[in-house]
Protein backbone atom coordinates (compact mmCIF):
# COMPACT_ATOMS: atom_id res chain seq x y z
CA UNK A 1 0.00 0.00 0.00
CA UNK A 2 1.29 3.48 -0.90
CA UNK A 3 2.10 5.80 1.99
CA UNK A 4 2.42 9.58 2.25
CA UNK A 5 3.17 11.86 5.15
CA UNK A 6 0.35 14.33 4.47
CA UNK A 7 -2.87 13.94 2.50
CA UNK A 8 -4.70 17.20 1.77
CA UNK A 9 -8.25 16.84 0.43
CA UNK A 10 -9.28 19.87 -1.61
CA UNK A 11 -7.13 21.94 -3.96
CA UNK A 12 -8.79 25.30 -3.50
CA UNK A 13 -6.74 28.26 -2.34
CA UNK A 14 -6.69 27.00 1.27
CA UNK A 15 -5.59 23.47 0.38
CA UNK A 16 -2.89 24.80 -1.96
CA UNK A 17 -1.60 27.30 0.62
CA UNK A 18 -1.40 24.50 3.20
CA UNK A 19 0.37 22.25 0.68
CA UNK A 20 2.94 24.96 -0.09
CA UNK A 21 3.60 25.43 3.62
CA UNK A 22 3.61 21.79 4.76
CA UNK A 23 5.80 20.70 1.83
CA UNK A 24 8.56 22.77 3.47
CA UNK A 25 8.51 20.58 6.58
CA UNK A 26 7.22 17.20 5.33
CA UNK A 27 8.24 14.93 2.49
CA UNK A 28 5.45 13.22 0.55
CA UNK A 29 2.63 15.76 0.59
CA UNK A 30 -0.26 14.65 -1.63
CA UNK A 31 -3.11 16.99 -2.62
CA UNK A 32 -6.24 15.52 -4.20
CA UNK A 33 -9.32 17.15 -5.68
CA UNK A 34 -12.44 15.60 -7.19
CA UNK A 35 -12.49 18.20 -9.98
CA UNK A 36 -10.41 18.22 -13.18
CA UNK A 37 -8.13 20.99 -11.94
CA UNK A 38 -7.34 23.05 -8.85
CA UNK A 39 -9.50 25.89 -7.50
CA UNK A 40 -12.60 25.11 -9.58
CA UNK A 41 -15.23 25.99 -6.96
CA UNK A 42 -15.30 28.79 -4.36
CA UNK A 43 -11.68 29.82 -5.01
CA UNK A 44 -12.31 30.77 -8.65
CA UNK A 45 -15.78 32.26 -8.24
CA UNK A 46 -15.37 35.22 -5.90
CA UNK A 47 -14.51 38.93 -5.91
CA UNK A 48 -10.71 38.38 -5.86
CA UNK A 49 -10.45 41.03 -3.13
CA UNK A 50 -7.70 41.23 -0.52
CA UNK A 51 -9.65 42.34 2.55
CA UNK A 52 -8.33 44.67 5.24
CA UNK A 53 -9.88 42.93 8.29
CA UNK A 54 -12.36 45.64 9.17
CA UNK A 55 -15.62 43.92 10.05
CA UNK A 56 -14.84 40.81 12.05
CA UNK A 57 -15.28 40.60 15.84
CA UNK A 58 -12.14 41.21 17.87
CA UNK A 59 -10.03 38.08 18.57
CA UNK A 60 -11.99 35.98 16.06
CA UNK A 61 -10.00 33.77 13.70
CA UNK A 62 -11.41 35.77 10.79
CA UNK A 63 -10.07 39.03 12.25
CA UNK A 64 -6.70 37.56 13.20
CA UNK A 65 -6.06 35.63 10.01
CA UNK A 66 -7.34 38.39 7.72
CA UNK A 67 -4.97 41.02 9.13
CA UNK A 68 -2.00 38.61 9.24
CA UNK A 69 -2.85 37.08 5.87
CA UNK A 70 -3.22 40.43 4.11
CA UNK A 71 0.36 41.44 4.95
CA UNK A 72 1.68 37.98 4.04
CA UNK A 73 -0.23 37.93 0.76
CA UNK A 74 1.04 41.31 -0.46
CA UNK A 75 4.60 40.24 0.35
CA UNK A 76 4.11 36.85 -1.37
CA UNK A 77 2.75 38.52 -4.51
CA UNK A 78 5.66 40.95 -4.61
CA UNK A 79 8.24 38.17 -4.23
CA UNK A 80 6.60 35.90 -6.82
CA UNK A 81 5.45 38.58 -9.31
CA UNK A 82 1.75 37.76 -8.99
CA UNK A 83 -0.58 40.47 -10.36
CA UNK A 84 -1.93 42.47 -7.41
CA UNK A 85 -3.14 46.04 -6.93
CA UNK A 86 -3.61 47.81 -3.60
CA UNK A 87 -6.46 49.75 -5.16
CA UNK A 88 -8.25 50.80 -1.96
CA UNK A 89 -11.89 50.60 -0.94
CA UNK A 90 -14.64 52.99 0.07
CA UNK A 91 -17.18 51.76 2.60
CA UNK A 92 -20.05 54.13 1.94
CA UNK A 93 -22.94 55.39 4.07
CA UNK A 94 -26.30 56.79 3.07
CA UNK A 95 -27.55 59.07 5.85
CA UNK A 96 -27.10 59.43 9.62
CA UNK A 97 -27.95 55.84 10.60
CA UNK A 98 -25.37 54.32 8.28
CA UNK A 99 -22.80 56.96 9.26
CA UNK A 100 -23.23 55.80 12.87
CA UNK A 101 -22.45 52.26 11.64
CA UNK A 102 -19.28 53.60 9.97
CA UNK A 103 -18.16 55.18 13.26
CA UNK A 104 -18.67 51.84 15.00
CA UNK A 105 -16.75 50.12 12.17
CA UNK A 106 -13.84 52.52 12.68
CA UNK A 107 -13.56 51.38 16.31
CA UNK A 108 -13.84 47.64 15.51
CA UNK A 109 -11.23 47.99 12.75
CA UNK A 110 -8.77 49.60 15.19
CA UNK A 111 -9.46 46.79 17.66
CA UNK A 112 -8.40 44.36 14.93
CA UNK A 113 -5.17 46.26 14.26
CA UNK A 114 -6.46 48.07 11.15
CA UNK A 115 -5.55 51.67 11.89
CA UNK A 116 -5.23 53.15 8.39
CA UNK A 117 -8.92 53.94 7.74
CA UNK A 118 -9.78 57.56 7.00
CA UNK A 119 -13.14 59.36 7.16
CA UNK A 120 -14.27 61.11 3.99
CA UNK A 121 -17.02 63.71 3.82
CA UNK A 122 -19.58 64.01 1.03
CA UNK A 123 -17.61 66.87 -0.52
CA UNK A 124 -14.36 64.86 -0.48
CA UNK A 125 -16.13 61.88 -2.03
CA UNK A 126 -17.59 64.07 -4.77
CA UNK A 127 -14.09 65.13 -5.73
CA UNK A 128 -12.62 61.63 -5.46
CA UNK A 129 -15.44 59.64 -7.13
CA UNK A 130 -17.85 62.00 -8.97
CA UNK A 131 -20.25 59.15 -9.94
CA UNK A 132 -20.62 57.98 -6.33
CA UNK A 133 -23.61 58.97 -4.21
CA UNK A 134 -22.93 58.79 -0.45
CA UNK A 135 -23.15 61.04 2.58
CA UNK A 136 -19.80 59.83 3.99
CA UNK A 137 -17.36 56.96 3.65
CA UNK A 138 -14.45 55.17 5.24
CA UNK A 139 -11.46 54.69 2.95
CA UNK A 140 -9.43 51.52 3.38
CA UNK A 141 -6.11 51.97 1.55
CA UNK A 142 -4.88 48.43 2.31
CA UNK A 143 -7.78 46.70 0.52
CA UNK A 144 -6.71 45.37 -2.87
CA UNK A 145 -7.36 42.98 -5.74
CA UNK A 146 -5.42 39.92 -6.86
CA UNK A 147 -5.27 37.53 -9.79
CA UNK A 148 -6.43 34.55 -7.74
CA UNK A 149 -5.71 32.01 -10.49
CA UNK A 150 -2.08 33.18 -10.81
CA UNK A 151 -1.82 33.04 -7.01
CA UNK A 152 -3.10 29.44 -6.88
CA UNK A 153 -0.78 28.45 -9.75
CA UNK A 154 2.14 29.86 -7.77
CA UNK A 155 1.17 28.00 -4.58
CA UNK A 156 0.94 24.73 -6.51
CA UNK A 157 4.29 25.36 -8.22
CA UNK A 158 5.89 26.08 -4.84
CA UNK A 159 4.46 22.86 -3.38
CA UNK A 160 5.59 20.82 -6.40
CA UNK A 161 9.10 22.31 -6.16
CA UNK A 162 9.14 20.80 -2.65
CA UNK A 163 8.15 17.38 -4.10
CA UNK A 164 4.46 17.64 -3.24
CA UNK A 165 2.10 16.00 -5.72
CA UNK A 166 -1.34 17.09 -6.98
CA UNK A 167 -3.78 14.50 -8.34
CA UNK A 168 -7.05 15.72 -9.89
CA UNK A 169 -10.30 13.77 -10.48
CA UNK A 170 -9.72 11.92 -7.22
CA UNK A 171 -12.25 11.64 -4.41
CA UNK A 172 -11.86 10.43 -0.83
CA UNK A 173 -14.32 7.59 -0.12
CA UNK A 174 -13.43 6.81 3.51
CA UNK A 175 -10.70 7.25 6.11
CA UNK A 176 -10.05 4.81 8.96
CA UNK A 177 -7.83 5.84 11.91
CA UNK A 178 -4.84 3.56 12.49
CA UNK A 179 -2.10 3.55 15.11
CA UNK A 180 -0.07 6.00 13.02
CA UNK A 181 -2.43 8.13 10.95
CA UNK A 182 -5.13 6.88 8.59
CA UNK A 183 -5.89 4.28 5.97
CA UNK A 184 -7.73 6.09 3.20
CA UNK A 185 -9.80 4.76 0.30
CA UNK A 186 -9.77 6.86 -2.86
CA UNK A 187 -11.67 6.82 -6.13
CA UNK A 188 -9.34 8.10 -8.84
CA UNK A 189 -11.20 8.26 -12.15
CA UNK A 190 -13.11 5.08 -11.32
CA UNK A 191 -10.10 3.19 -9.96
CA UNK A 192 -10.27 2.34 -6.25
CA UNK A 193 -7.03 2.85 -4.35
CA UNK A 194 -5.90 2.51 -0.74
CA UNK A 195 -3.28 4.77 0.78
CA UNK A 196 -1.80 5.36 4.24
CA UNK A 197 -1.12 8.86 5.57
CA UNK A 198 0.21 10.21 8.86
CA UNK A 199 -1.76 13.44 8.58
CA UNK A 200 -5.14 14.04 6.95
CA UNK A 201 -6.23 17.62 6.23
CA UNK A 202 -9.88 18.19 5.28
CA UNK A 203 -9.88 21.35 3.09
CA UNK A 204 -12.85 20.28 0.98
CA UNK A 205 -14.65 23.64 1.20
CA UNK A 206 -18.25 23.15 0.07
CA UNK A 207 -17.85 19.41 0.75
CA UNK A 208 -15.97 19.55 4.07
CA UNK A 209 -19.05 18.52 6.06
CA UNK A 210 -19.86 15.48 3.88
CA UNK A 211 -16.17 14.52 3.80
CA UNK A 212 -16.00 14.62 7.61
CA UNK A 213 -18.87 12.09 7.73
CA UNK A 214 -16.69 9.58 5.84
CA UNK A 215 -13.99 9.62 8.56
CA UNK A 216 -14.54 6.62 10.84
CA UNK A 217 -14.44 7.35 14.55
CA UNK A 218 -15.11 11.08 14.17
CA UNK A 219 -17.84 12.13 16.60
CA UNK A 220 -20.75 13.27 14.40
CA UNK A 221 -21.71 15.85 17.03
CA UNK A 222 -18.46 17.68 16.19
CA UNK A 223 -19.31 18.06 12.50
CA UNK A 224 -20.99 21.46 12.01
CA UNK A 225 -23.81 22.04 9.55
CA UNK A 226 -22.66 23.85 6.43
CA UNK A 227 -24.93 26.27 4.58
CA UNK A 228 -24.35 26.81 0.87
CA UNK A 229 -24.75 30.46 -0.05
CA UNK A 230 -24.76 31.39 -3.71
CA UNK A 231 -23.73 34.85 -4.87
CA UNK A 232 -24.16 36.28 -8.36
CA UNK A 233 -22.01 38.79 -10.21
CA UNK A 234 -22.88 41.17 -13.04
CA UNK A 235 -20.19 42.73 -15.22
CA UNK A 236 -20.51 46.37 -16.31
CA UNK A 237 -19.54 47.14 -19.88
CA UNK A 238 -17.28 50.01 -20.84
CA UNK A 239 -14.90 52.08 -18.78
CA UNK A 240 -15.39 51.86 -15.02
CA UNK A 241 -16.88 54.98 -13.41
CA UNK A 242 -14.92 54.14 -10.22
CA UNK A 243 -11.19 54.10 -9.50
CA UNK A 244 -11.47 51.91 -6.40
CA UNK A 245 -13.76 49.35 -4.79
CA UNK A 246 -17.12 50.58 -3.51
CA UNK A 247 -18.83 48.72 -0.66
CA UNK A 248 -22.22 49.56 0.83
CA UNK A 249 -22.96 48.78 4.49
CA UNK A 250 -22.94 44.95 4.99
CA UNK A 251 -26.35 43.29 4.76
CA UNK A 252 -28.06 39.90 4.30
CA UNK A 253 -25.17 37.80 5.65
CA UNK A 254 -22.79 39.31 3.12
CA UNK A 255 -20.86 42.48 2.43
CA UNK A 256 -23.61 43.96 0.27
CA UNK A 257 -23.67 44.16 -3.52
CA UNK A 258 -20.37 45.92 -4.00
CA UNK A 259 -18.50 47.31 -6.97
CA UNK A 260 -15.13 45.70 -7.61
CA UNK A 261 -12.56 45.78 -10.36
CA UNK A 262 -10.45 42.94 -11.72
CA UNK A 263 -6.79 43.21 -12.71
CA UNK A 264 -7.85 44.18 -16.24
CA UNK A 265 -9.96 47.09 -15.00
CA UNK A 266 -13.30 45.35 -15.66
CA UNK A 267 -16.00 46.56 -13.25
CA UNK A 268 -18.37 44.03 -11.71
CA UNK A 269 -21.14 44.15 -9.13
CA UNK A 270 -21.86 41.42 -6.58
CA UNK A 271 -22.31 39.15 -4.86
CA UNK A 272 -25.80 38.99 -3.46
CA UNK A 273 -26.66 36.20 -1.00
CA UNK A 274 -28.98 33.31 -1.82
CA UNK A 275 -29.04 30.22 0.40
CA UNK A 276 -29.47 27.04 -1.65
CA UNK A 277 -30.07 23.36 -0.91
CA UNK A 278 -28.39 21.92 -4.02
CA UNK A 279 -25.11 22.86 -5.68
CA UNK A 280 -25.86 24.67 -8.90
CA UNK A 281 -24.72 27.91 -10.46
CA UNK A 282 -28.08 29.09 -11.81
CA UNK A 283 -28.50 32.76 -12.64
CA UNK A 284 -32.18 33.74 -12.11
CA UNK A 285 -33.39 36.28 -14.71
CA UNK A 286 -35.11 38.55 -12.18
CA UNK A 287 -31.82 39.31 -10.44
CA UNK A 288 -31.03 42.25 -12.71
CA UNK A 289 -33.89 44.28 -11.21
CA UNK A 290 -32.66 43.54 -7.68
CA UNK A 291 -29.07 44.52 -8.56
CA UNK A 292 -30.16 47.74 -10.28
CA UNK A 293 -32.18 48.75 -7.23
CA UNK A 294 -29.36 48.14 -4.75
CA UNK A 295 -26.46 49.44 -6.83
CA UNK A 296 -28.33 52.62 -7.87
CA UNK A 297 -28.39 53.68 -4.22
CA UNK A 298 -24.68 54.50 -4.51
CA UNK A 299 -24.38 54.68 -8.32
CA UNK A 300 -27.52 56.56 -9.48
CA UNK A 301 -26.31 56.93 -13.09
CA UNK A 302 -26.04 53.18 -13.65
CA UNK A 303 -26.98 52.18 -17.20
CA UNK A 304 -29.13 49.04 -17.12
CA UNK A 305 -28.03 48.10 -20.67
CA UNK A 306 -24.39 47.84 -19.57
CA UNK A 307 -25.20 45.38 -16.77
CA UNK A 308 -24.66 41.81 -17.97
CA UNK A 309 -24.80 38.47 -16.06
CA UNK A 310 -21.23 37.26 -15.45
CA UNK A 311 -20.92 34.30 -13.07
CA UNK A 312 -22.08 32.83 -9.76
CA UNK A 313 -20.09 31.45 -6.85
CA UNK A 314 -21.04 29.41 -3.79
CA UNK A 315 -19.64 29.95 -0.29
CA UNK A 316 -19.49 27.32 2.46
CA UNK A 317 -20.98 29.23 5.40
CA UNK A 318 -21.45 28.08 8.98
CA UNK A 319 -23.79 31.05 9.31
CA UNK A 320 -27.36 30.17 8.41
CA UNK A 321 -29.79 32.65 6.89
CA UNK A 322 -30.87 34.21 10.19
CA UNK A 323 -27.77 33.44 12.27
CA UNK A 324 -25.36 35.88 13.83
CA UNK A 325 -21.59 35.87 13.11
CA UNK A 326 -19.93 32.47 12.78
CA UNK A 327 -16.15 32.14 12.82
CA UNK A 328 -13.87 29.83 10.86
CA UNK A 329 -13.62 26.40 12.50
CA UNK A 330 -10.23 24.65 12.39
CA UNK A 331 -10.58 21.43 14.35
CA UNK A 332 -7.58 19.50 15.67
CA UNK A 333 -7.15 16.36 17.78
CA UNK A 334 -7.57 18.51 20.91
CA UNK A 335 -11.24 18.63 19.92
CA UNK A 336 -11.95 15.30 18.19
CA UNK A 337 -9.19 13.06 19.68
CA UNK A 338 -8.16 11.65 16.27
CA UNK A 339 -4.42 12.18 16.04
CA UNK A 340 -3.22 13.62 12.74
CA UNK A 341 -6.62 14.91 11.54
CA UNK A 342 -7.37 18.60 10.91
CA UNK A 343 -10.82 19.62 9.69
CA UNK A 344 -11.41 23.09 8.23
CA UNK A 345 -15.07 24.14 8.17
CA UNK A 346 -16.79 27.32 6.98
CA UNK A 347 -13.80 28.93 5.31
CA UNK A 348 -15.77 31.56 3.43
CA UNK A 349 -14.76 35.23 3.16
CA UNK A 350 -12.03 36.32 4.04
CA UNK A 351 -10.59 32.90 3.17
CA UNK A 352 -8.55 34.05 0.16
CA UNK A 353 -6.98 36.90 2.14
CA UNK A 354 -6.39 34.61 5.13
CA UNK A 355 -4.97 31.66 3.16
CA UNK A 356 -1.27 32.02 4.06
CA UNK A 357 -2.06 32.76 7.72
CA UNK A 358 -4.35 29.70 7.88
CA UNK A 359 -1.57 27.59 6.33
CA UNK A 360 0.88 28.78 9.01
CA UNK A 361 -1.67 27.99 11.74
CA UNK A 362 -2.25 24.45 10.42
CA UNK A 363 1.52 23.86 10.24
CA UNK A 364 1.88 25.01 13.86
CA UNK A 365 -0.95 22.71 14.97
CA UNK A 366 0.75 19.72 13.35
CA UNK A 367 3.98 20.55 15.19
CA UNK A 368 2.05 20.66 18.48
CA UNK A 369 0.26 17.34 18.01
CA UNK A 370 3.04 15.38 16.25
Amino acid sequence: MDKVNVLIVGAGVIGLAIAAKLSQQFNDVLVIDKNASFGEETSSRNSEVIHAGIYYPKNSLKAKFCVQGKAMLYQYCQERHIPVNKIGKLLVAQGAEEEAYLKHTLISARNNGVDDLTWLTQAELQELEPELLASAALRSPSTGIIDSHAYMQSLLAQAEQNNAMFVAKTKLISAVPKKEGFEVSLDSQGELLSIRCNYLINCAGLHSESLAHTIKGLDKALIPKLHWCRGHYFSYQGQSPFKQLIYPIPRDNGLGIHASLDMGGQLKFGPDTQYIEHLDYDFPEQLKTKFLKQVSQYFPNIDANKLQPAYAGIRPKLQGKDDSFKDFVIQTSEVHQLKGLINLFGIDSPGLTSSLAIANYVAEQLKIVS
